[in-house]
């Protein structure tokens, strides 16, 4: 197979995408090492089903923190690809709370990574941008077509988060252009599946709307804005699929997104989690609460042509997947 004794490194492999990757590279043969800090990841991730570790944790887990240039030297130290997925993300009250944090931890890990990987010669690196990246005024359009990869600029992000994935996507790209780094980018919009943020604090909208489902009425089911507004989500086996073509057939081609056409409401969103759980669930309404951007979903014709990717998981299947999921991770850790 084509990791076979690769010596993989993947920043962020506690994290929920990272993670899921892990599993993937280790089942596929690579030596994989895993860099996370831990904000929002856990070594619980890097289990299998039996709870036996998928890599040696001993010698191929690093506890540390990439803003630090040293940290990043050493955890490249002998590799020969990167997946790069380490950065500080969170839902929107924590992004809008803490937007310069936010950005400089980001460009911080990003420039630091990109500088190692130059050093240490690696083969190849996989940059993970964000779709949430896209101007501010076309996500706020509901008559703007599907996104593209050139929608992009004139750039105009509405957070310091996508501040942040924007210019870690030029950064990559000028290490790329200038020969110094064989990269891809690819970039992603709304990614959910096993392993996401279930906390009151950090959680994006499918893993808290699946959180306040499983523990109605304990928690209310409250819905921040009027529920009309829409995203493309894709499911995180999907993403990794994309993650190892893009090594494969995405290097210096430039931005690709990975999601789907299909704009889901969160309205439409929570009407299935509330159909999953079984529930006589009432749906409620802030109107106060941050929204975000309106919407926004994908032409993926670039990544269908380019990488032969195309996403195969229903929003349905991966909603049950990912609720079975929380289910079990909220019960075994007390939270039900």
């Amino acid at each position: 197979m084509y990791w076979a004794g690769k010596r993989v490194l993947v920043t962020g492999g506690a994290g929920h995408i990272g993670s899921a990757l892990v599993g993937r590279l280790a089942e596929e043969g690579a030596q994989v090492r895993v860099v996370d800090n831990l904000w929002r990841g856990s070594v619980e991730y890097l289990l299998d089903q039996d709870g036996k570790p998928v890599i040696d944790l001993e010698k191929d887990f690093i506890n540390s923190d990439l803003r630090e240039m040293r940290n990043s030297d050493k955890a490249m130290e002998d590799i020969d690809f990167v997946f790069h997925l380490a950065d500080v993300v969170a839902g929107i009250t924590f992004v809008f709370d803490n937007q310069p944090f936010v950005y400089r931890s980001n460009a911080l890990i990003n420039s630091n990574v990109f500088e190692s990987a130059m050093r240490q010669k690696v083969q190849g690196l996989v940059y993970v941008g964000a779709a949430c990246a896209y101007p501010h005024e076309k996500q706020n359009d509901l008559s703007h077509p599907l996104f593209k990869e050139e929608d992009m600029y004139p750039a105009n992000p509405e957070s310091a988060y996508g501040w942040s994935k924007l210019m870690g996507e030029y950064e990559c790209s000028l290490y790329s252009k200038s020969g110094m780094l064989n990269s891809a980018i690819l970039r992603l919009h709304n990614v959910y599946g096993p392993h996401s943020d279930l906390s009151l604090e950090r959680s994006q909208v499918i893993p808290a709307t699946i959180r306040k489902a499983i523990r109605y009425p304990t928690e209310r089911f409250v819905i921040w804005g009027n529920g009309k507004q829409n995203r493309s989500f894709v499911y995180v086996s999907d993403v990794v699929e994309a993650l190892l073509l893009a090594a494969q057939k995405g290097l210096n081609k430039g931005p690709i997104q990975i999601g789907t056409d299909k704009k889901t409401t969160i309205d439409e969103l929570a009407d299935v989690v509330i159909e999953i759980s079984g529930k006589d669930i009432k749906k409620e309404y802030d109107t106060t609460k941050p929204v975000g951007d309106i919407g926004r979903a994908a032409d993926c014709s670039l990544a269908s042509s380019t990488l032969g990717w195309k996403p195969r998981v229903s929003i349905e299947e991966g909603l049950r997947e990912t609720y079975e999921w929380a289910s079990s991770h909220l019960k075994s850790h007390g939270k039900i």
